[in-house]
C-alpha cells in the first residue's frame, strides 16, 4: 500500500485534476451503482456533508438510531454545523429501528406547525454499536418504501458497508440502491490510512463539492491517498472475509472456555467485529482489557509468550474486538490464548478472594 502511495499520480483535486482521485472516485461509484462519487477525508465529513446536502433548510429534521455513530460518535455536527434537528430512536438488538416507531415519528411531525420538518433518515450498515450486524435487505428495502411514503430521502452511513456486502454474499450496490447518498470509508476495514468517498446522484455530489469546501475538506494532491484506498477496495472481499473468518474464530473461542467471567453471543457475530459481555463486578471491561494489554512475568514463565492483546471497554459490561487487515489468523490465536489465561488468572484469584472489592452502592 506504501509502495502504491509512493508511486500515485497526483495533481490537484481542488480543481479536479488529480488521476489519482478522479480514478478512485469512477471505481466507488462502479462499486456502490451511484452516479458519481466524490473522496473526502474521513467518513464522518462524509456523512456531515449528506446531512447538509439533503436538509438544507434550518430546522430540518433527520431520523436515526440512538446508537448510530453519527448521532453519538460525530460531535452532534448535524446540529453545530448544519442545524438540523435529530429525531433519534430506539435501536434493535440487529442494529435496525421499529419501523412502526419510525412511521409514527414521521407522522407526528409531517405538516406540523410546531414540529421539525422531516427530511432525512439515516441508517448504518454495518452497525457498530449493534457489533457489525448487517442491515437485512428486506428491511433497506422496507425504510426506502416507508422514506417515499413521506417523501424523506435516506442515507446510510456505510463506512463498513463492504463488511455487510461480503457478509451477506452480494454486490456493494445492492445495498446501496435502496439510499439517496451512501458513504463508505477507507481507514477501517479496508485499511488505507485515510479517506472515505459520499456517493449518489451527480446532483448531489456536485453540491457536495461546494459543502467539502466550505468544511475544508478540499485537498490538493491527495492522490497518495486515494491510491491507497483504491487498493484496499481493490482487495475488499479478499480481505474482509478473512477478517470475519478470524473474529468468528475468536467468538467460538470465548464460547468454548466457558467461562464464568466472560461470554458471546455467536449468532451476533456476523463481521469484524466481536462483544464479549463481562460478568459479575470484577474484573471490570476496564480491568480486563489492562490484564489483556499487559504482559506479566508470570505469562511469560507459563505460556513461554509475551502476548498483548488491545481491546476496547465499550461499555459497563461489554468489551469490543475489532479485526482488520493487520490482524492475522495468527495473531487471534495467540489473542484467544491471552484471553484464556487471564480468565485463568482471574478465576484463581476470586477462588482467593485477592480480587478488589467493588465499592458498596447505597446505604443501610
Amino acid at each position: 500500500m506504501r509502495r502504491a502511495m509512493a508511486r500515485a499520480a497526483v495533481g490537484d483535486d481542488d480543481y479536479g485534476e488529480d488521476p489519482a482521485v478522479n480514478e478512485l472516485q469512477r471505481l466507488a461509484a462502479g462499486v456502490l451503482g451511484t452516479e458519481a462519487a466524490l473522496f473526502v477525508p474521513s467518513a464522518t465529513m462524509a456523512n456531515l456533508i449528506a446531512v447538509m446536502c439533503h436538509c438544507q433548510r434550518r430546522g430540518a429534521q433527520l431520523l436515526l438510531g440512538r446508537d448510530a455513530h453519527l448521532h453519538r460518535y460525530e460531535h452532534g455536527g448535524a446540529a453545530q454545523v448544519a442545524g438540523v434537528h435529530s429525531q433519534a430512536l430506539s435501536d434493535l438488538p440487529d442494529g435496525t429501528f421499529d419501523l412502526d416507531r419510525l412511521e409514527l415519528s414521521i407522522r407526528e411531525a409531517h405538516g406540523s406547525r410546531y414540529h421539525p420538518r422531516p427530511e432525512l433518515v439515516c441508517l448504518e450498515n454495518t452497525h457498530s454499536s449493534a457489533g457489525g450486524r448487517a442491515l437485512p435487505l428486506a428491511y433497506l428495502q422496507q425504510v426506502r418504501g416507508l422514506a417515499d411514503r413521506y417523501g424523506l430521502r435516506v442515507h446510510m452511513d456505510g463506512a463498513r458497508l463492504m463488511n455487510a456486502a461480503v457478509a451477506q454474499g452480494v454486490e456493494p450496490a445492492r445495498i446501496a440502491q435502496h439510499c439517496d447518498s451512501v458513504s463508505l470509508c477507507f481507514s477501517k476495514g479496508l485499511g488505507a490510512p485515510a479517506g472515505a468517498v459520499l456517493a449518489g446522484r451527480r446532483e448531489l455530489v456536485a453540491e457536495a463539492w461546494r459543502v467539502r469546501k466550505l468544511l475544508g475538506g478540499g485537498m490538493r494532491q491527495a492522490g497518495v491517498l486515494a491510491a491507497a484506498a483504491r487498493l484496499g477496495l481493490e482487495r475488499a472481499e479478499t480481505t474482509l472475509r478473512r477478517d470475519h473468518e478470524n473474529a468468528r474464530c475468536f467468538a467460538e473461542g470465548i464460547q468454548a472456555l466457558s467461562s464464568p467471567l466472560c461470554s458471546v453471543s455467536l449468532e451476533a457475530v456476523e463481521t469484524n467485529i466481536v462483544m464479549v459481555s463481562i460478568q459479575g463486578g470484577w474484573p471490570s471491561p476496564e480491568e480486563l482489557c489492562q490484564r489483556l494489554q499487559a504482559v506479566s512475568e508470570e505469562e511469560v514463565a507459563e505460556t513461554g509468550q509475551a502476548v498483548s492483546v488491545l481491546l476496547f471497554p465499550w461499555s459497563a459490561h461489554t468489551v469490543r474486538a475489532v479485526w482488520h487487515h493487520d490482524v492475522s489468523a495468527r495473531d487471534t490465536e495467540l489473542a484467544k490464548n491471552k484471553l484464556e489465561f487471564v480468565a485463568r488468572k482471574c478465576q484463581e484469584q476470586l477462588a482467593l478472594g485477592l480480587h478488589p472489592t467493588p465499592p458498596s452502592v447505597g446505604g443501610a
